[in-house]
């Protein structure tokens, strides 16, 4: 088990609690380090999560930019938590999502905004 993956077990704890999402960028800072390259360092660290503690809502750690693979479990777990989403394209849809759903920590730097 890495830090990392703990620190990311932690905020997604907090995503749960709350009823909410955030951003890559925005749960690895709260982690407390970078997402990486295209997210790459949390993917990573999810990866770790999904593997460790399988009943943590993963889910709730979205691309920067909003976009998921189509077809894929985050979108149907995203869908039945009632996130809507907009046409597919090359294969990756388009979260759609209001500011309120989306989880904004006081402390926290200046949060990445997802395609509304």
């Amino acid at each position: 088990m890495s830090a990392r993956a703990a620190a990311v077990a932690e905020v997604l704890w907090e995503l749960k609690r709350a009823d909410k999402v955030a951003t890559y960028s925005v749960v690895a800072a709260r982690a407390g380090f970078s997402a990486g390259a295209n997210g790459r360092a949390m993917q990573t660290a999810l990866k770790a999560v999904r593997r460790d503690w399988p009943h943590l809502e993963w889910w709730r750690a979205i691309s920067d930019d909003g976009a998921i693979k189509a077809g894929t479990e985050q979108v149907q777990e995203l869908t039945s938590w009632g996130a809507e989403f907009g046409d597919e394209v090359k294969g990756m849809v388009a979260l759609k999502l209001d500011e309120e759903r989306l989880m904004i920590w006081e402390d926290a730097p200046e949060n990445a905004s997802v395609n509304s």
